[in-house]
């Protein structure tokens, strides 16, 4: 067994990396006090609060502010499925008339669970399908829209593909019909540019454990004069939006994650880019049948989504275990599924390619020298398990 970890699963978590742990440390034994309470030890923690409340604002692109320079577009959640579900709760209340919602049949589980359950509560929910590089089909968007629509969710970057999806355009057909639009930009928040005033955002959803600030923590961009209804009621948090004491360290850890992410945005995209299309251009050369999934043209930059024909996924994980590379068959969400991902069905991959399929994604802390190891790893692997396969027997 290889002591040594390569971990090439940022997709599903990222580390915590030690400049974002030394910002949130005094906040566990020295700044604890309540953000809520009256007294200037609690006051300096609210100031505090509200300063990650502006960093986590610019790097979304949004600019409102109050007569105390609060970012008050933003609202502290608990993570990404927290901020989806009361974006759409949030959209339901304030168009009860309307009892539609439309979002693509490769969303996130924290949108299709929640609009299943809205389903069945005699809500409509339409999905929108994608090509076989998981492109969006805009026209049956266009066609799926009407006047009976509360809400239209899509997500801005795929988690299992990496495939941008075009949200200006989607949240341009939304506001035609009075609609309210929300993406989930749990992937591409850090990763790719973001501007929710040019793009016309209603709502927008981030997380923080997918930018190396901890987990248990997320942020919903709500637009200024939309009426929100809270999806959990309590104190006066969050501007009576969100209750529950705020998990201080957290949030500080988070402000502080997107201002790094701000300030690196343009070189971390070009290195990952560059990492990553070198991988895969060395698995596409030493290993037959494989296959990228996604719009090659416009995927996030650390993510790649590769198809091995004819054996299964997990035996592969299982083999790269051992040597110490931690990569997904998949959406964490979705581990422990015997079917291949609901996001590989939308784009009709082959049954023989899905089950086979591999998500290695990349962060700043990842290295060429560790995707080279990965590289002279795999080809063996695939070789050794395709002489098992049946299957491979019979497509040879």
């Amino acid at each position: 067994m290889n002591d040594r970890i390569i971990y090439l699963d940022n997709n599903a978590t990222t580390a915590v990396t030690p400049e974002i742990f030394e910002v949130m440390r005094p906040y566990f034994c020295e700044k604890y006090g309540n953000p809520s309470s009256i007294h200037r030890f609690g006051g300096s923690i609210a100031a505090d609060i509200e300063n990650a409340r502006r960093q986590v604002a610019a790097l979304l692109g949004a600019t409102y502010r109050d007569k105390d320079n609060c970012a008050t577009e933003i609202i502290f959640t608990s993570c990404g499925t927290e901020s989806d579900n009361s974006a759409i709760n949030a959209a339901l209340a304030a168009l009860p008339e309307r009892k539609k919602i439309v979002t693509t049949a490769v969303e996130h589980p924290a949108i299709l669970h929640y609009c299943e359950e809205l389903s069945r509560k005699g809500f409509t929910v339409e999905l929108i399908g994608v090509d076989n590089c998981g492109r969006l089909d805009m026209s049956a968007m266009e066609k799926a829209v009407d006047e009976n629509t509360a809400i239209v969710s899509v997500m801005w970057g795929n988690n299992e593909t990496g495939t941008i999806f075009p949200v200006a355009e989607a949240a341009e057909i939304a506001h035609k019909k009075g609609a309210y639009f929300h993406t989930d930009a749990v992937q591409a928040a850090g990763k790719v540019p973001i501007d929710v005033n040019a793009a016309k955002i209603d709502f927008l959803s981030i997380s923080g454990h997918k930018l190396h600030a901890p987990k248990g923590v997320g942020a919903l961009y709500v637009r200024r004069g939309i009426a929100f209804t809270p999806l959990i009621c309590g104190g006066h948090q969050e501007r009576s939006r969100r209750g529950g004491t705020e998990n201080v360290a957290s949030i500080i850890g988070l402000g502080e994650a997107c201002r790094i992410a701000k300030e690196n945005l343009a070189n971390e995209y070009r290195t990952l880019k560059e990492m990553r299309d070198a991988f895969e251009a060395k698995l596409l050369k030493t290993i037959p049948r494989i296959r990228i999934n996604g719009d090659l043209e416009n995927r996030l930059p650390g993510t790649s989504s590769v198809s091995f024909e004819c054996i299964e996924g997990e035996s592969i994980l299982m083999l790269l275990d051992v040597f110490g590379i931690c990569a997904s068959s998949g959406s964490a969400c979705t581990t422990g599924s015997l079917e291949p991902s609901h996001v590989l069905r939308a784009m009709g991959i082959p049954y023989s390619a899905a089950h086979g399929t591999i998500r290695f994604s990349l962060s700043r802390n990842n290295t060429m020298e560790e995707l080279d190891f990965v590289a002279e790893k795999l080809p063996p692997i695939i070789a050794r398990l395709r002489e098992i396969s049946p299957y491979w027997e019979e497509e040879k």
